[in-house]
């Protein structure tokens, strides 16, 4: 694939996870009660996808580019990205912990809750755009494909899960629109970070790819899951994230 063509399809991508927020969104503006259960599992389906694309389109070929210390480097790499998070959750609380009764409880636009909503949804995007990012390093269209596919997929539950509250604590839509603008456009900006940093020095490729796949694992067993997980609809999570994975198995097959 000449390169034009593939740095535009990397921006087509990166603008397809990022709108992927978007859509989501627009989801929540349409039901601003979205049924617990139906919220689980979608995301539990996403994170199905996510753990397969984890697997395959990262750390798979982060062993297969590794070369002698294929495997020192790929380990190594799945830790670093994981602690990455993991300090970014000590610093910056996520999700699931700013959408919750404080928030809720609070029917007013307060501009600085506003802001460490947005700032936290951002930080936390920013590596996984970054990982569908360096998914295009590898050379492999399709297997990028499959992970800023599975990337989106997280997306658009979390974009719709976080519209409700926002309007709840007294933020306008149209500000909760453009919070939600925000936060996908920090996914496009990760998705090109990843791709144009492991263009430029292939030598971090394979301790990239683990990396990235450490990220997504962490995202996938600290957040996703147990958020799935605890609203009493723990078999139905279950099968939909086998759905997800076993979906992407064959995805990986046929496009192989």
């Amino acid at each position: 694939m000449k390169g034009d063509v593939f740095i535009k399809l990397v921006l087509i991508t990166a603008l397809g996870v990022g709108g992927a927020t978007l859509i989501g969104s627009l989801i929540g503006f349409l039901f601003k009660k979205v049924s617990e259960k139906f919220s689980d599992i979608i995301l539990s389906f996403a994170a199905g996808v996510m753990l397969a694309a984890a697997v395959i389109g990262l750390v798979l070929p982060s062993l297969e580019y590794g070369g002698k210390w294929g495997i020192l480097v790929t380990v190594a790499g799945i830790f670093a990205g994981a602690l990455c998070l993991n300090i970014i959750d000590k610093l910056v609380p996520h999700l699931h912990k700013l959408v919750g009764p404080d928030i809720e409880a609070h029917n007013n636009s307060d501009l600085s809750k506003v802001l460490l909503f947005v700032t936290a949804i951002a930080i936390h995007n920013l590596p996984e755009g970054i990982a569908a990012g360096v998914g295009f390093g590898s050379g492999d269209v399709s297997q990028a494909l499959i992970i800023a596919g599975g990337i989106a997929l997280q997306n658009i539950p979390e974009g719709m899960v976080i519209i409700g509250p926002m309007l709840a604590s007294g933020v306008t839509p149209g500000k909760t629109f453009v919070c939600a603008l925000i936060t996908g456009l920090v996914e496009v900006v990760g998705t090109l970070i990843g791709y144009f940093s492991v263009s430029v020095a292939s030598a971090i490729l394979p301790f990239a790819l683990a990396f990235a796949g450490g990220t997504m694992l962490y995202v996938i067993s600290d957040e996703m899951i147990p958020e799935t997980h605890s609203h009493g609809n723990q078999r139905g999570a279950t099968y939909a994230l086998l759905a997800g994975f076993c979906l992407m198995l064959v995805t990986d097959v046929l496009l192989g």
